[in-house]
């Protein structure tokens, strides 16, 4: 089931594919690594991963993109049908493949072939733009983003428009929501070379510059596992990413510009998009990155949900060799020791989800009146948190069922309990996890904070009616 505003993505497809494998020795005849093992994996690529991404997500999808009939293109197609509208454009020659050959999850060399070209606009691809109110240019320089430039600059004045440039393309359209290049490109388009690229107030100085010389609405350059800066021409700002990871970061910049645009799309503002996006590209990369964007079977009901959104993390962090670390709890009055222990968490491994009881499950815990504040609200507050990555929800007294869902490695509690006296500990022992604890900051609870609260407030209407009875009477009776 599709969430969101229908997103249109505009661009050039392309073919990726990895050939994985382990390097362990050099061949005889060559100081070249031999790689054993060799593995095919394929996945949309270009403004097709970008419409992938975004349709992964749940959101409704069409791709404008040149394909041809060519082996390539066939592949492309078949990968995105299941998902994505597709409309295709006339293309010219044989669509672009990209191929790595990647050792020890590090790339090695990579192969380029297909020189195909968007050959033209269609009327149907010109009607479907026409109507579109969420738009996102994912620019690889091969002429889609050309052969609509008119359509585009039009539907700039309507639609929440993203556009995602290329240093070889032509320039965004006047009137662009929202610009996307990454630091070296946006040296790139203002003529600055690689002068000042970690500099901050550089960033800040070319991104204002962009603004102006695009006539865009904002320019958001992304900077890798430092988030992104925000710019409208004065006042920038900078998104940071909750968590830096080495994982394969390719096509991180698509899920960023898919993510931003359909956010956009639905209402957000362009700080609220990009804080989003900058969250999803950090998820996309300590996923796996470019592994876990290869089209395959997902189980049925894992799109939707908390509870799915946090099964499929954990799933793929683990399938990308990363660590799945969970904390449960109610956070019913979030403080400074629950802060302190999720971030705690978070740094331990490579996501972390958060089990927190429902609403049924507080009350027989705490007791009437409990929760103070309810569920939506408790999740709300806990996604805005940045070192949090995922909330599933569970209705039993304890985690155990949806632990044994989640399946992390690393299960985290406060110092205020033993490890023995934790009911997970044997659970996740038996595949092989582990339960820990963690300092907790002294004096720091939930139900201490409602009791003062309720203190104070009964000492004030105390005072109340004391100052109303002692007051002096005056005027008539």
């Amino acid at each position: 089931m599709s969430t969101g505003t229908p997103l249109l993505v505009i661009g050039d497809a392309l073919l990726d594919r990895d050939l994985v494998g382990k390097a362990e020795r050099l061949a005889p005849d060559a100081p070249v690594p031999v790689l054993d093992g060799c593995r095919e994996q394929l996945r949309p690529g270009g403004a097709a991963l970008a419409a992938y991404l975004a349709a992964r997500a749940g959101r409704a999808v069409t791709l404008i993109a040149p394909l041809g009939t060519d082996a390539a293109s066939l592949q492309v197609r078949a990968m995105l049908e299941p998902l994505v509208t597709l409309v295709p454009l006339p293309l010219h020659g044989q669509l672009a493949e990209k191929t790595r050959v990647m050792a020890g999850g590090r790339p090695v060399v990579r192969l380029d072939r297909g020189d195909g070209l968007a050959a033209g606009a269609t009327g149907w691809a010109r009607r479907v733009l026409a109507e579109a109110p969420a738009v996102l240019v994912a620019d690889y320089a091969r002429g889609a983003a050309e052969v609509l430039r008119e359509e585009l600059a039009a539907r700039a004045r309507r639609a929440a428009l993203v556009w995602d440039p290329h240093p070889r393309g032509g320039p965004p359209v006047p009137g662009a929501r929202l610009v996307t290049p990454t630091g070296e490109e946006a040296r790139r388009f203002t003529g600055e070379g690689t002068a000042g690229g970690e500099d901050l107030s550089a960033v800040a100085r070319t991104a204002a510059e962009l603004v102006r010389r695009w006539r865009a609405v904002c320019v958001a350059v992304t900077l890798g596992g430092r988030g992104a800066l925000l710019s409208q021409g004065e006042g920038p700002m900078l998104v940071p990413a909750a968590a830096r990871h080495s994982g394969d970061a390719c096509g991180a910049g698509d899920c960023f510009a898919a993510t931003a645009a359909g956010l956009l799309g639905d209402g957000a503002l362009p700080a609220e998009a990009v804080q989003g996006a900058v969250a999803a590209a950090t998820r996309y990369v300590a996923e796996g990155g470019a592994r876990s964007a290869v089209p395959g079977p997902h189980p049925a009901g894992d799109v939707g949900g908390a509870g799915a959104d946090a099964s499929r993390l954990a799933r793929r962090v683990r399938e990308a060799g990363g660590t799945v670390v969970a904390a449960g709890g109610c956070f019913d009055l979030l403080h400074a020791g629950h802060v302190s222990l999720l971030q705690q968490a978070r740094g331990i491994g490579d996501c972390l989800i958060v089990c927190l009881n429902s609403d049924a499950s507080v009350r027989r815990r705490k007791g009437r009146g409990r929760p103070l504040n309810p569920l939506p609200d408790r999740i709300r507050v806990l996604q805005a948190l940045q070192c949090v990555d995922a909330v599933a929800v569970f209705d039993e007294d304890t985690p155990v069922e949806l632990l044994s869902r989640l399946r992390p490695h690393i299960w985290v509690k406060g110092g205020d309990y033993a490890v023995e006296q934790l009911p997970e500990a044997a659970q996740l022992a038996t595949w092989g996890g582990q339960a820990i604890l963690l300092p907790y900051l002294d004096g720091r609870s939930s139900t201490l904070l409602a009791t003062r609260a309720a203190d104070s407030l009964s000492a004030d209407r105390h005072g109340a009616v004391r100052a109303g009875t002692d007051a002096p009477r005056t005027g008539r009776r």
